[in-house]
């Protein structure tokens, strides 16, 4: 990997194309914060690999000056991990949104996490279908009223971080496209943690499902409506900070403060993943919608595990490589090997 001869800025990695968002979309934000956190990690841009799929936040590899691939519906994250093994050095990057990683690609998504390649995802979730032109997407609230369900979507909506949780990814946060500083710490976090990445990002889409987050969109209703997380802090909310999220018969619960229950203090690296889960579910009005870093554990990486198998498999033969395995060496199997063909 090249070294960083000097500071970058966040300029040096955008591309000169014009940005072909719709005016306001919260897109632009999450572009502005990404370009910045690059920089303060000092990523050289030809060592960035974005990997996208189809939609409108998948556009975005064309709006920076890094190495990008934009891919077909869904597919983005089997791309990215083949990329990944092959060229282990580059820092990748899939972008992707509700409707390209949850619908099509939810199967590639739940695959990429469970393996835990040292990959970043940034799913874009505005619960539509934006590019498409406003159908129903797999996080559209049940009820909502779309072209695609003119009386209101009947389906319960898919759950992206509860998702990534259980499909073992060790990386799991969510922000939302107004607070920068938030999505700039995360973006960083997320690029220099060793392992799979995924990044919840709530995106207004002003055209077809205008407000979806206006509890937490702007800064003087956000500290009422969502918790924003920092490991070893209590789990403390609200204006004033009279609120706190507490565990009561296996499930949290807002309370008042003072309250006679124990705080909690929260701690992302539990190996147990029911306390982040249980985070991830937290939703207003009985709970306050948790932001930031919910999940952070150590555990090897997709290739590394293959760089040890390839380094153990160098003084075998590809006949003796072959040769192994439950198949090979069953009796029956063996037996069945053996036997002349009639």
């Amino acid at each position: 990997m090249s070294q960083v001869t000097q500071k970058s800025q966040k300029g040096d990695y955008r591309s000169d194309l014009d940005v072909r968002w719709c005016s306001g979309c919260g897109d632009y934000h999450v572009l502005s914060a990404l370009s910045a956190a690059w920089a303060r990690c000092g990523i050289p841009k030809e060592n960035i690999a974005l990997i996208s799929g189809i939609g409108c936040s998948s556009r975005l590899p064309y709006y920076c000056s890094t190495y990008g691939f934009h891919s077909i519906h869904g597919r983005a994250p089997t791309i990215a991990l083949g990329l990944k093994i092959t060229r282990p050095e580059l820092s990748v990057w899939v972008i992707t949104g509700d409707g390209d990683g949850l619908s099509i690609g939810a199967n590639h998504l739940v695959h990429l996490c469970r393996r835990n390649p040292n990959i970043t995802v940034l799913l874009f979730n505005n619960e539509i279908y934006g590019l498409t032109k406003g159908q129903a997407s797999p996080t559209s609230r049940q009820g909502l009223t779309t072209r695609s369900a003119p009386r209101g979507s009947l389906e319960r909506p898919l759950e992206a971080l509860p998702l990534a949780i259980s499909s073992g990814a060790t990386f799991v946060a969510r922000v939302v496209d107004t607070d920068l500083a938030l999505m700039r710490r995360v973006f960083q976090q997320a690029h220099e943690h060793q392992g799979t990445s995924f990044v919840e990002i709530y995106t207004n889409c002003v055209i077809f499902n205008d407000g979806a987050f206006h509890r937490i969109e702007k800064r003087t209703q956000r500290p009422d409506h969502a918790l924003t997380l920092q490991e070893g802090q209590p789990l403390v909310f609200g204006k004033n900070k009279n609120q706190a999220l507490i565990w009561r018969d296996f499930k949290p619960e807002a309370v008042k403060l003072p309250t006679s229950h124990p705080l909690i203090h929260h701690d992302p690296s539990r190996e147990d993943p029911l306390y982040a889960y249980a985070l991830s579910r937290c939703q207003f009005p009985h709970t306050p919608l948790a932001l930031g870093v919910l999940r952070q554990i150590i555990r090897p990486t997709y290739e590394q595990q293959i760089q040890q198998q390839r380094e153990q498999d160098d003084s075998q033969s590809f006949a003796e490589l072959l040769a192994q395995g439950s198949f090979v060496t069953s009796p029956k199997a063996q037996n069945h090997l053996s036997a002349p063909s009639s």
